[in-house]
């Protein structure tokens, strides 16, 4: 898939619906995040946190993760660090309410699959609902779980999205210090 550096039409956001955003990722990684689902704007553009008000490539850059803030279209620069991305659920929607709790199911047992067949040291989720949806844990809060999945330790962080008003900046940062300085 050829870099896109443009920011997606009206109409191509509109018909990105149901479309897939390819994984970022390797055996052994030291982190794999996990989003929720893509929106329509990221599949449109076809590369993970793609919509402007997105905080996770800010994030990461301010946690130390990247040495600079990458651009989505640069998400590849990842792997070369041992950081990967993905999602609970393949399919774009408008929002992550359109999703059932069937599908975040399905795609808890898929993304347990994938963590096993890769590898990674830790898996990230990227937001509380969406952790308590995939894997049926009511109670799960913010930081790592007392769960495994295979060798990986699982962590959960706020979703980085631009409407997540309960985190500011500052704290996710802090909170994305915190797994990089445990996943070292």
């Amino acid at each position: 898939m050829p870099l896109k550096t443009r920011r997606p039409t009206r109409e191509e956001i509109l018909s990105a619906r149901n479309k897939t955003v390819p994984d970022v990722i390797a055996p052994r990684l030291k982190v794999l995040f996990c989003g929720i689902n893509p929106s329509l704007y990221t599949a449109a553009a076809g590369h993970h946190f793609a919509r402007p008000g997105n905080r996770f490539w800010p994030t990461l850059h301010a946690a130390g993760f990247t040495r600079r803030r990458l651009a989505p279209f640069e998400e590849r620069e990842l792997l070369e660090s041992g950081y990967g991305v993905t999602n609970i659920v393949a399919r774009a929607t408008a929002s992550a309410s359109e999703l059932s709790a069937r599908e975040l199911a399905e795609g808890g047992r898929r993304l347990m699959a994938k963590v096993r067949r890769y590898r990674p040291l830790a898996v990230v989720v990227l937001g509380v609902q969406a952790y308590r949806g995939a894997f049926g844990r009511s109670r799960a809060a913010v930081g790592p779980q007392p769960e495994t999945i295979g060798d990986a330790t699982v962590w959960v962080l706020p979703n980085p999205s631009g409407i997540n008003a309960h985190y500011q900046p500052r704290d996710l940062a802090r909170l994305f210090r915190r797994l990089r300085m445990a996943v070292k």
